[in-house]
């Protein structure tokens, strides 16, 4: 418990892995994503050892009507800091009165001063009144969205013609096959086509041992989704389901089958799958904008765009205050040139060793 002056009111501090009013308050809460969800949080804590906590004005014995989620990291390499939340597309402040804003961020900018931390780090979805915040900086990615609410052959023809509808035509010339599901072979295939992906892109792989934790924690509403040519995997993707949306995650594809389809079939089938399902909202995910490529893959969707402003709070002063994300900078450059030259076991190893600094 901490009393915020600047607020004078009450902060409370709640695990969401152990009081059960978190995963009560999500089911009830229009903006909760899964990126609040107790099994994504449990994955994190398990998988890369790090500390969750909730911030609310609700007081221990009264039900939750706000709260913040943060995971604290501690790095020798990336420094002390809080997140809202490590590796999520997004992570809305789930408070909706000015006062709770300020008591939670008051109370946010003393424990920054207090532990020394680099800075605190939040990834709404929507625009935030700066003015209920301490200073900070920001950081802009593109979130893009479907809506599944349409009719799906009215959904279909939104589709770009050339690079949507007749690459899921091609798939089904091409005879690729299908699977879903989240047995071993399943994440094996996934996996190898992840690390080939990352590697084209001179990334660090995601350690193998988060997505075995995401599948323990997601259970069946988390789906790896397979494209094979004949019996060859040639795209792969990860999605995770929550309320009424589904979420594109992770991706990997062997680039010597792209003029295929694989990619194409999978997100295709995941639609198909939501609009059966009576969801309505299938999340692409976030891009940097400097990701063209990437981008406008997912406007040809017919997704509609919208901005994420990550945003920092810090001690810095305001002339020193630049938002560089987490690998963007130099250690990060050099993290980058060390796995190029890898091979792809020692890729693995230093992926296990490096994500945990990141978040």
């Amino acid at each position: 418990m901490e009393v915020s002056p600047a607020a004078k009111s009450v902060v409370y501090r709640l695990n969401p892995l152990a009081d059960p009013r978190w995963e009560e308050f999500l089911r009830g809460h229009p903006r909760a994503t899964v990126f609040h969800s107790t099994p994504w949080i449990e994955a994190l804590c398990r998988s890369y050892g790090y500390e969750p906590a909730v911030l609310t004005t609700s007081p221990p014995d009264a039900p939750l009507r706000n709260g913040l989620a943060v995971c604290r990291i501690d790095s020798r390499l990336t420094g002390r800091r809080l997140v809202s939340l490590p590796f999520s597309d997004h992570c809305e402040p789930l408070l909706d009165e000015n006062a709770d804003w300020r008591a939670v961020f008051s109370s946010l900018d003393q424990e920054l001063r207090r532990r020394k931390l680099r800075y605190v780090e939040i990834r709404p979805v929507g625009d935030i009144d700066r003015s209920l915040t301490p200073s900070s900086s920001t950081h802009a990615y593109c979130l893009h969205q479907l809506d599944l609410t349409p009719p799906l052959d009215a959904l279909f023809q939104r589709f770009h013609k050339s690079s949507i509808q007749r690459k899921i035509h091609r798939a089904g010339k091409e005879q690729l096959h299908y699977e879903e599901g989240r047995t071993d072979p399943l994440l094996e295939a996934f996996y190898n086509l992840l690390l080939i992906t990352r590697r084209r892109h001179e990334l660090p792989p995601q350690p193998r041992i988060w997505f075995r934790n995401l599948i323990d924690s997601f259970k069946d509403t988390l789906k790896i989704r397979v494209a094979l040519k004949e019996k060859t995997p040639i795209a792969a993707i990860l999605t995770l389901r929550f309320k009424d949306t589904l979420v594109y995650k992770y991706g990997g594809s062997a680039a010597q089958y792209h003029n295929l389809g694989g990619m194409h079939l999978l997100f295709w089938k995941t639609i198909q799958e939501g609009k059966r399902a009576g969801l309505h909202t299938f999340d692409f995910g976030r891009s940097d904008y400097d990701n063209e490529g990437l981008i406008t893959f997912k406007d040809r969707w017919g997704a509609t765009r919208s901005t994420l402003n990550y945003f920092r709070i810090t001690n810095a002063p305001q002339s020193n205050q630049k938002f560089i994300p987490t690998g963007a900078d130099w250690k990060g450059r050099i993290a980058t040139r060390v796995l190029s030259r890898l091979q792809p076991r020692m890729t693995e190893v230093f992926a296990d060793w490096i994500y945990k600094h990141i978040g």
